[in-house]
Parts: structure tokens; sequence; C-alpha cells
């Protein structure tokens, strides 16, 4: 403070006076373009952020970049052959009764819904729908192949102990397969359906981060490293490395804790997973199902189920009864008017 180069004395009333008694008049100069002042710098307007550029086409960062899987299963061409369309809905649908798949629909005295949400999906039929993504990507995967790594090669790693054939990586695994070999860590591990999502979240941030395509070479240990990832990721009791090595009897600690590693290392340790990107993989994993005929089981809706959504209907309610007063007490002008509408959901 005592320092006369400080801030209080350069800016006291007497040096103010000084320095507007030395002020001339004022002339305006011609405006100096960017090549005359020798200034190379970008203005702000023309700079990019380079870094925030490839998560617009990320689907695993960014909500609103379209799914990989859902892509790939659109681009699949329409199945022309009748024998086909019928074994693949035989392999998704249970039919309860003889003859063709009729879709339920509501009416004014029956509403069809089915037990999965966002925040609680269908269990079986979430598998079901990961495992056909994965079975899209492993089909619809590029013509000129990308570098496989070593650490995903099930020849160089192999998952059991029988001889592998030597044309492992030339056929494509069938959706049954698929579904067979997630199904089995699933229920042996006893994961939740939510991991699955985060499951195929993952697997699609791999491919796209370390610029690999998922092949009959190496899909399973990459599932096997993206469910490995999501359990400890998502659940709150994650299953440890010791435990898939007794469900896949011929793997070994060393080599689950190296996949774990070397998973992470290629996901540039990014495991965040935002609740926009879960809800956006939930949806399209349903758009999927509904364009493949894999439908989730319906169900009429019940007295029992009814209540329950009411009363949920009225603790929701009661939450947010505060923040409407407030909504209507705000003021606003003419120039941002806002209204706030409210209307009650009737379930009878």
């Amino acid at each position: 403070m005592g320092n006369t180069t400080s801030c209080c004395v350069s800016s006291s009333p007497k040096h103010r006076r000084n320095n507007h008694s030395r002020l001339e008049s004022y002339r305006p100069e011609p405006e100096l373009s960017r090549e005359d002042t020798g200034c190379n710098l970008q203005h702000i307007s023309d700079r990019e952020n380079l870094d925030d550029l490839p998560m617009e086409y990320n689907p695993s960062d960014h909500p609103r970049a379209s799914t990989i899987f859902l892509s790939k299963s659109q681009t699949d061409v329409a199945v022309p052959n009748k024998r086909v369309r019928e074994k693949r809905k035989s392999l998704y649908i249970n039919h309860h009764h003889p003859g063709p798949v009729r879709r339920k629909y509501s009416s004014c005295s029956t509403i069809f819904l089915d037990d999965s949400t966002v925040s609680q999906p269908n269990l079986k039929y979430t598998i079901k729908c990961v495992a056909l993504a994965i079975y899209y990507h492993i089909k619809n995967r590029d013509v000129d192949g990308r570098m496989l790594l070593d650490i995903f090669d099930e020849k160089l790693h192999p998952l059991t102990k029988s001889e592998i054939p030597p044309d492992y990586d030339k056929h494509d695994p069938e959706q049954k397969q698929i579904y067979r070999f997630v199904r089995t860590l699933f229920s042996a591990a006893q994961l939740t359906s939510e991991c699955a999502i985060v499951t195929l979240v993952y697997l699609e941030r791999l491919l796209t981060y370390a610029e690999i395509d998922i092949s009959p070479a190496n899909w399973k240990r990459i599932v096997l490293g993206a469910i490995l990832l999501a359990s400890k990721v998502w659940d709150d009791q994650a299953v440890w490395n010791v435990d898939y090595c007794q469900i896949l009897k011929d793997i070994t600690v060393e080599d689950m804790n190296e996949l774990e590693r070397q998973f992470l290392e290629l996901l540039q340790f990014n495991i965040n997973v935002p609740s926009s990107v879960y809800a956006k993989y939930y949806f399209d994993l349903r758009s999927m199902a509904e364009a493949n005929n894999l439908s989730f089981p319906l169900e009429p809706l019940s007295r029992e189920k009814a209540q329950k959504l009411e009363a949920i209907s009225r603790l929701c309610d009661d939450m947010y009864k505060d923040l409407r007063k407030q909504a209507k007490k705000r003021s606003v002008s003419a120039d941002n008017l806002t209204v706030v509408r409210w209307c009650p959901a009737i379930i009878s």
C-alpha cells in the first residue's frame, strides 16, 4: 500500500486532472485491417474448439449424435426372404399361440403397457436388444477392415481351452450365439438391465476412440471387457475379476486385469455416461427392436398397477407444488412472456 507506484496513487483525482489537461480533441482514424496491423490472431468468432468437435459425432458422449448400431441396423437391407424374417421372429419372440404374431393395441376399455422403463428396463428383452445391436455391428462392419488389437484377439487370448478353428474369423456369429454369451455373463454375475445399456455405450465408445471394428475374431473379448467395466462403474457391488474367471473357467485373473487395463486406456479413462446419453441409447434400442419385430411384452393395465401410477403421480405433484407456485408468482415482461400450464393425467 505504501508503494508510490500502487494503483491507489495512479488513480487519484490529482492525476486524473493532469491527464485530462493533456488530452487532445478526438480525431477518428481510418480503420486498420489485420494485414495492416500485422496481427494474425483469429477473431473469437473464427475460432473453433477442436476438442469439442469430435463430441458432435461421438454418440457415446454427445446426446444429439445418432447411435452407431441404429444407423447400421437401418442400413441393413430389409429382409427379402420371408423365411429369414420368420426365423428372426422365432428367435426373439415367444409365441404363446400358433399362427401369425398380432400386435396388441390399446382401446377405450383396455390399456396395454410393457414393464420396461428408462429407469428400470426389462432385463431379458434389453439383453436381446443389445445382442441384436452387437450383431449389426459385426455384420455391417467396414469391408476393408481395420486393425485388430492383440488384447481382443481370441486366438491370442482364448476364452476356452478348446481348439479354435482356423477360419474362426471368417464366419459372423448368429444373433442367438451373441445373446447366449451375454445372457450367461449377466445371469451368472447377477447384473442389472441398466448395466446392459452402459455396456453398449462403452462398446461404441471403444470402437470410436480406438478406431477399430468389432468382428468375429474379437467380439467376445470386446463384449467381455465392456461388461466388466460397466458392472464396476454402474453397480454398487461390482463383480470382481476373479468372479468372471469362475464363469469362464479357462481364463486367468491376469488376463482379465490386462483386458480391463487396456480397455480403460483405449477409452482414455472416459467412463462417464450422462443421463441424456443413457436415455438416447435406451430409446434407440426400443426403436431398433420395433423395426426388427422384437417387441417388449405387453400386458393389460391392471387396477393395482393403475393405483401405483396414480400414487406416483400424486407424489410428483406434491414435490413440484412449490415450484408451480413460484412459477405463477414470477413476474415476466411482455418480451419474454411465459405461461405455465398444468394438465392432470387421469387414469381410470
